[in-house]
């Protein structure tokens, strides 16, 4: 059965979407994350993805409170990304409550960094997060390509132990369009044994109904719920 993960991304301590990765697309829906957070696990639901979004674009996390007061008052497992850029923001990460640490372009960019990182920790702590347009991995805030394949990639954190994997499509971010269902059948084919969560354009639950026939391990929703594209009550089932 599916696990679908709501996100809450934070910028100034508020909840925000974005469109495509942009900012200027920016829409505040709420100004206490924590409420959100709330709601979500008073619905039933036991995972939440939280982004640090002015940490993906620093240097370092920036809204570390943030995690730390969704963390303390409710019981969400929360994988959480943005801003993890050195092994001190990861100890600080888990020190403020995340279940996992969610690494996006660093796992692309300095895969022996990780390496060591993940030798530290444990290989079950981590989520390689990888970001497409038209399949190639895009880095740093989704403004430069990889050479490095998503397989390549896979291969490489496979061999390491880690089995998560969040897989973005950028072309359908926050676009309420529906998802690179293909895609995803793909990357489950190739690699049937790893847990694979699938991120990016949820509009209903037709969507997540088609995800989880393909045996897709998790998908993040977000804008849908945020523009009631959804009723939670539709996805009792997975609850």
């Amino acid at each position: 059965m599916i696990t679908i993960i709501p996100a809450i991304d934070i910028i100034e301590g508020q909840c925000v979407r974005l469109t495509q990765g942009d900012y200027k697309t920016k829409i505040v829906y709420n100004s206490n994350p924590l409420e959100i957070a709330k709601q979500f696990e008073n619905n039933g639901f036991t995972r939440l993805h939280l982004v640090d979004l002015d940490g993906a674009k620093g240097d370092r996390i920036l809204n570390l409170q943030v995690l730390e007061s969704i963390a303390n008052k409710t019981s969400l497992q929360i994988d959480f990304g943005g801003g993890i850029k050195r092994i001190t923001d990861l100890e600080n990460a888990f020190n403020a409550g995340a279940t996992y640490a969610t690494i996006g372009s660093l796992a692309t960019k300095q895969k022996e960094l990780i390496k060591e990182w993940i030798s530290s920790f444990q290989s079950e702590k981590f989520i390689i997060g990888i970001d497409t347009l038209n399949e190639k991995i895009k880095i740093k805030g989704w403004l430069e390509e990889s050479n490095t394949s998503v397989k390549e990639l896979m291969d490489y954190y496979k061999k390491v132990d880690v089995k998560k994997f969040m897989l973005t499509d950028i072309s359908k971010d926050g676009k309420l369009e529906g998802m690179n269902l293909s895609y995803y059948r793909k990357i489950k084919t190739m690699f049937p044994e790893s847990e694979i969560i699938a991120s990016g354009g949820v509009s209903s639950i037709h969507d997540i109904d088609a995800l989880n026939a393909m045996g897709i391990d998790g998908v993040v929703v977000g804008k849908a719920f945020y523009e009631n594209r959804i009723d939670i009550k539709e996805l009792q089932k997975y609850l």
